[in-house]
């Protein structure tokens, strides 16, 4: 098992790329499924997550790799015979899995998916995922830790979410892309990769409006062709890089995003006395002499995203005042918390509220990641620490970052990958 080794103090600078966005690359493969023939995906980021998709993908019966030359390229291919099942032993590493099926009852009739799993930030049902497939026209047996869904043919209906869920709007907008005749979705995730994945399925043949909207219109079509498609940059692996550069006293372009998409944060961080510049397709940090605290409270997009909270929280540790921190979507995701304490920031949980009293200087300590971006938040508290920061359980980070420590390392950190 891997850990992260950090010799903290180094203020970072130069140019950085990011990758393309997991949260957008796990849906659209999944909605490979939705046609014969081969998709090509470009811009895809090497993780774990992908490479467990892909697998999920491959235990049906898809024709799903890397392109060992243009690593970034993935292909995804689809020739009808498919076995539409997902079983635990893959689902349980990674929630998104549950994206097939949607693809799997809209184009088979049938799916078999094991109940997710993934980081354990709190508890996120699919509810909201069955709802919508059974106002479509399925037939929802739970049995044995496994969702069975039927349907001889989707129809059209009225899908009205009762709590906002991107996975869920992402599911059902999949279904509904084969159903017969009109779905109209409510209370829809507006995030940048609903919107993304909505772009991809119009591609292949889809008729949807209103993508990036509460309300998404969807006219079923009788069939889909593949696509080629580039999958847009990573918000959260931006705003991270951005972070890095803030906390360590440096001065930072992340090249190859969208910085509407990024508004929130960059609306913190401007707050908190960052320099925060447009470059063409990218967004420059410039940290100032002192960090200022900020307040935040974390919801849906276009709110401030739950994904950046962790590493504002690092971020905030070290700045001058009190800043409260409001956590609404997962109520476990302060599991950082006891983490960031070692390495000596001041923070008092108080239910779905963290209170982070700024403190001078943090020390370097051996530290455990908990979650996906709980890995990300105590790596940029030991580029700000004095001395050295071991962060062990790394797969977490694996998950979600691309070589991020090559990343950072290419910046004037110094980090680097070693075996715990």
């Amino acid at each position: 098992m891997d850990k992260i080794v950090i010799k903290g103090g180094q203020a970072l600078h130069g140019e950085v790329l990011a990758s393309g966005a997991k949260n957008a690359a796990l849906p659209i493969l999944a909605s490979a499924l939705l046609a014969d023939g081969t998709s090509t995906y470009r811009n895809v980021p090497d993780l774990a997550d992908v490479a467990t998709m892909l697998k999920v993908l491959r235990t049906m019966g898809c024709d799903a790799e890397r392109d060992k030359e243009t690593t970034d390229v993935c292909r995804v291919g689809v020739n009808g015979h498919i076995t539409p099942e997902a079983p635990y032993d893959l689902v349980k590493t990674m929630r998104a899995s549950v994206l097939v099926l949607g693809p799997l009852v809209a184009r088979f009739g049938r799916a078999r998916v094991s109940m997710p799993g993934g980081c354990a930030i709190g508890a996120r049902p699919i509810d909201q995922h069955l709802k919508g497939l059974k106002a479509l026209g399925a037939d929802i047996h739970l049995t044995e830790g496994y969702v069975e869904a039927t349907a001889k043919q989707l129809k059209g209906g009225t899908v009205n979410f009762d709590v906002i869920t991107v996975t869920g709007t992402e599911n059902v907008m999949m279904a509904a892309v084969l159903a017969k005749g009109r779905t109209l979705m409510e209370n829809c995730a507006r995030e940048p990769e609903v919107e993304e994945l909505a772009k991809v399925l119009n591609k292949m043949g889809a008729r949807i409006e209103g993508a990036g909207t509460s309300s998404i219109i969807i006219e079923g079509v009788d069939g889909l062709k593949p696509v080629e498609h580039a999958i847009l940059p990573d918000r959260i692996e931006a705003g991270t890089l951005l972070v890095a550069a803030a906390i360590s006293g440096g001065d930072v372009l992340v090249k190859r995003v969208v910085p509407e998409h990024m508004d929130a944060l960059v609306e913190k961080l401007r707050e908190a006395g960052c320099t925060i510049t447009t470059e063409g397709s990218g967004l420059r940090c410039k940290a100032p002499q002192r960090l200022d605290a900020v307040n935040i409270t974390t919801t849906e997009h276009p709110g401030f995203p739950t994904d950046m909270q962790a590493q504002l929280m690092a971020l905030m540790s070290v700045s001058q005042g009190t800043s409260v921190i409001s956590e609404n979507i997962f109520e476990n995701r302060f599991m950082h918390v006891p983490e960031l304490h070692r390495l000596g920031a001041d923070i008092t949980i108080q239910g779905p509220t963290a209170v982070v009293k700024g403190v001078k200087g943090l020390s370097g300590a051996p530290v455990m990641a908990t979650d996906l971006r709980a890995s990300a938040s105590l790596i940029l508290a030991g580029l700000r620490a004095e001395g050295r920061t071991d962060v062990s359980r790394v797969y977490h980070l694996d998950r979600g970052y691309e070589r991020l420590e090559r990343k950072l390392s290419a910046l004037g950190a110094d980090i680097r990958r070693e075996k715990a």
